[in-house]
């Protein structure tokens, strides 16, 4: 089932703040929340999912959004951009030292908005783990176990003009066309621009293989086989000698 992207805004000023929730909304955009301090938003990310946070620089308290980005690069894995009115050299170069995802100079127009989100998203890596204390081994475990269920547990398509999460459960097959693949869900169906075999890498290695040169095909939605196709949702899809050696010795095993 597909998420919208889920972005915290953190703007001292309403009226920029209201603004820039209307833009993202009208766009595709769930807002989780829309705070003007830094306590605010810690307690927000400590609460609810959130995929992007967009950060002014200075806020109505004494930390600042600097120390925000610090917070986030310490305890949590998703990309944040700095909104600001200042770009003045010393600002930038603090700014720089927490490695936001972007920078972004108001005033700015609903494009320059979501071409800042797009790009941030598409450049970031959710599988690297934020920094933080050491932990036990159990600890780490279960960090591991938890990091499985929540960010490894979907994969982000994009589809017109957002990025989509899209549970791997829900994918269904992935076919080469050209210098893109179609990715299908029970219902639909996403462009991305990738070789198959590099998209083969981001999927669970125990429910995705490549049936064919063209194909990659998540065993659980395998409806039937013959000598030459398995279907998927009422389509046949043609397979290779390997891998239905492999689905038949599984089916027997």
């Amino acid at each position: 089932m597909e998420q919208p992207i889920r972005i915290l805004i953190v703007e001292d000023n309403v009226i920029i703040a209201d603004d820039m929730q209307s833009m993202l909304e009208e766009i595709g955009y769930e807002i989780v929340d829309n705070v003007i301090v830094y306590e605010q938003a810690v307690e927000v990310l400590k609460a609810k999912t959130v995929d992007l946070v967009l950060i002014d620089i200075i806020l109505a308290s004494d930390k600042t959004g600097i120390d925000l980005g610090k917070h986030i690069r310490d305890k949590y894995n998703i990309p944040f951009i700095f909104v600001t009115s200042n770009s003045d050299r010393a600002t930038v170069e603090n700014a720089k030292t927490v490695k936001p995802n972007g920078y972004l100079v108001k005033p700015f127009e609903q494009q320059d908005l979501y071409t800042s989100i797009e790009i941030a998203l598409s450049g970031f890596n959710y599988n690297e783990k934020a920094k933080g204390s050491k932990v036990s081994d159990s600890e780490e475990e279960e960090e591991n176990h938890m990091s499985n269920a929540v960010l490894k547990d979907s994969i982000f398509v994009k589809k017109q003009h957002l990025y989509y999460r899209i549970q791997f459960e829900d994918i269904q097959y992935i076919k080469a066309d050209n210098v893109y693949l179609e990715v299908h869900t029970v219902d639909k169906k996403f462009l991305v621009r990738s070789p198959l075999k590099d998209y083969l890498g981001k999927l669970p290695q125990n429910k995705f293989y490549r049936a064919h040169k063209s194909y990659i095909v998540n065993v659980d939605h395998i409806n039937a086989i013959n000598s030459k196709d398995i279907m998927i949702n009422n389509k046949l899809i043609p397979i290779s000698k390997d891998f239905k050696e492999f689905i038949i010795s599984a089916m027997n095993s």
